[in-house]
């Protein structure tokens, strides 16, 4: 049964209906779907379109149908063309012909764009969830590199130290970011487009403020023919999702680094590395290298729904039907991955002497030029005399700080020999000591900061946007 086929003389060719069919992927809207038309039938109702006592036939048909669903009991048939479809046949076959009243005034356009709306405002809550606990993870590691220092990097060169808890907390920050974006596409997805149509509006008096209000969306859109095309919502999920993955990827690439042999600053759990089939010795960091591949799938399924866009008229275009696939994809993609980095991350151990040991007095540099500032020379001069004694120190064959006191006066003679303070990384980090900076007394500040700011209330849990029923494709009969 199809919805459209009144004014066709012929059947649609057989390889013609496989590509025009998308219920292969948009089964996964069938809860969203008895959602809407159930809240359609009783707004049809209220308006005096159709009887209480057919909208209550309505409603126990699709109330049925999802139990059918709930129990995998729901059965497809070949002409079955989507889950629009589907659902209606179905409800065809519980109540008879007052199942044909339940599409008055409403066209798939503006079905499908709320069924995918309510989809997205339902998941993306469980996938801002598992974020959450990654987010965990690095505040637990923090909190336990509270008294460890690491060398930290540009350019992939030692730079300056830092403490262990400041670098772990860099990443949270990231996924914050990323957390805020998701709970943004929430907000924006939040925007009722039943009623529109397919792409003029409704005939009949629906009241769509308490229709919006019944499906948990904050307001019906405003302009019924940017209501059927608009996709932002999507592009803007796959968008952070792609970015996410960016953060996730630069995250694995320097965990995959730093648990090397080479570096040896952190030692993998077993439970999230695996060996070789040939090697005995390896210990690989496949989570990790299968989060750094995954970034590639995210980013494409963003560009793929971009350049489907690019050229479309307003209205809905049948270009429009692989838009879920997408979403779907990044939304699976991350609800995998997450939890196991989660768990990565949180069971990676330190090893401090390692990371100690690899803190040279070259680093503490800048901490020489600061100190020369601090007598009273400009930062540029004080930077250069500071290099000058880098360079001294390795014509010598010395550390930094091995320099005599003689040799420190030979670059400028007010350097007295409280000068050697500068060498100590411990004291080097205690000056970074203003806001963001990585002195214990502002990281502690810092995890204190990350730890509200997870307590924050989230769009969802606001105005609504319901719980998930199903976050992975449904398996009918």
């Amino acid at each position: 049964m199809t919805l459209w086929g009144g004014n066709f003389q012929q059947e649609l060719d057989a390889q013609a209906w496989k590509l025009n069919s998308s219920l292969s992927f948009d089964q996964r809207l069938a809860y969203q779907d008895i959602r809407g038309s159930i809240a359609w039938a009783k707004a049809l109702a209220a308006a005096g379109v159709i009887s209480s006592h057919e909208s209550d036939l309505i409603v126990q048909g699709l109330e049925k149908i999802r139990v059918e669903f709930n129990n995998q009991a729901f059965v497809f048939f070949p002409t079955d063309e989507d889950i629009h479809t589907a659902i209606e046949r179905r409800l065809g076959e519980l109540i008879g012909s007052v199942a044909g009243k339940l599409h008055t005034g409403r066209s798939r356009n503006d079905q499908v764009a709320t069924d995918f709306r309510l989809w997205l405002m339902e998941h993306v809550p469980l996938l801002v969830e598992v974020l959450e606990k990654l987010q965990f993870a690095f505040l637990c590691q923090a909190e336990r590199g509270l008294q460890i220092l690491l060398p930290g990097y540009t350019h992939l060169r030692r730079a300056q130290p830092i403490l262990l808890a400041h670098w772990w907390l860099s990443f949270f920050w990231q996924l914050e970011r990323d957390r805020q974006r998701l709970l943004d596409i929430f907000k924006h997805a939040a925007i009722l487009p039943l009623g529109c149509g397919a792409l003029a509006g409704c005939p009949f008096p629906i009241d769509r403020n308490a229709l919006a209000k019944d499906l948990d969306f904050e307001q019906p859109a405003p302009n019924s023919i940017d209501a059927v095309s608009d996709r932002d919502f999507a592009a803007e999920f796959l968008f952070a999702s792609a970015l996410l993955g960016i953060h996730l990827s630069k995250l694995a690439e320097i965990l995959i680094m730093f648990s090397s042999a080479e570096f040896g600053f952190f030692v993998l759990s077993d439970a999230y590395a695996t060996g070789s089939s040939l090697m005995p010795q390896k210990k690989n960091p496949d989570m990790f290298e299968i989060a750094r591949g995954k970034s590639g799938i995210l980013t494409g399924n963003l560009v793929s729904l971009l350049t489907i866009l690019k050229s479309l008229p307003s209205t809905y275009d049948k270009d429009l039907q692989d838009d879920k696939p997408l979403v779907f994809s990044s939304f699976d993609t991350l609800l995998l991955l997450l939890p196991v980095l989660a768990g990565a991350v949180e069971t990676i151990t330190p090893c401090p002497e390692k990371m100690l040991s690899a803190i040279d007095d070259s680093m503490m540099a800048t901490d020489l030029a600061d100190y020369l500032v601090s007598k009273g020379v400009p930062f540029r001069e004080a930077h250069k005399l500071s290099a000058q004694a880098v360079s001294l120190a390795a014509t010598k064959g010395l550390a930094l700080s091995a320099l005599s006191i003689d040799d420190f006066k030979s670059l400028y003679p007010a350097i007295e020999n409280d000068v050697l303070e500068v060498f100590d990384p411990w004291k080097s980090i205690e000056r970074r000591n203003a806001i963001g900076g990585t002195s214990p007394l502002m990281v502690k500040m810092q995890l204190e900061q990350a730890r509200n700011t997870l307590l924050k209330p989230k769009p969802h849990e606001m105005f609504g946007g319901g719980t998930p029923r199903s976050s992975h494709p449904i398996n009918s009969k």
